[in-house]
């Protein structure tokens, strides 16, 4: 069996699995909508739904985490989250949001997302918290499948950061810092 033309069109694919989002260090992220489910709010102990916008998310420092609708996407970077967390920002200048994409879940698995979502914006009520039911966000940015993204923002929502798949521990750090410098 000759090997060349597999291993040329792999190097040539190589690429597109690296590099798949369309969001540039120094712009601001392509505007989108989700009015399928929304931004998750609790409202007298009662789960709620509003449509979300990604203008929302100027005046604050944030660190996004867009995953897939995957416990392994959320587990991918646990902890720049338990770090985050560590770190204790001043909630009124940087806030973490959360956009989970239920449209790239398991089958049969998204009313465990859709559950799993809720609890998650009960349990770190200060977050923000959005599940995109038909991954237009995954769309807009066009971000890989069965991921996790991480993305800085500075106030204006100019991306300082950003990194699909699991962050090391210098690109955490890489990450933090950006927020306290920018806070």
């Amino acid at each position: 069996m000759n090997k060349k033309p597999a291993i040329a069109l792999l190097a040539a694919l190589l690429p597109t699995f690296t590099m798949a989002h369309n969001l540039t260090v120094g712009e601001s992220l392509p505007s989108v909508s989700v009015a399928d489910k929304g931004e998750i709010l609790v409202q007298d102990d009662k789960i709620a739904y509003q449509e979300w916008n990604s203008s929302q998310l100027a005046g604050k420092v944030r660190i996004i985490q867009a995953i897939a609708g995957r416990s392994a996407a959320k587990a991918m970077n646990a902890e720049l989250m338990a770090a985050i967390t560590d770190a204790d920002f001043a909630e009124g200048m940087y806030q973490t949001t959360t956009i989970i994409n239920q449209d790239d879940a398991m089958w049969g698995t998204g009313g465990f997302v859709k559950s799993s979502a809720e609890d998650s914006k009960r349990d770190f009520s200060w977050s923000s918290m959005v599940l995109d039911g038909n991954g237009k966000v995954h769309e807009a940015w066009e971000l890989a499948a069965e991921n996790s993204a991480i993305i800085v923002l500075d106030k204006e929502s100019n991306v300082l950061f950003v990194k699909e798949g699991k962050l090391t521990n210098s690109e955490i750090q890489e990450a933090l810092n950006l927020v306290k410098k920018n806070l």
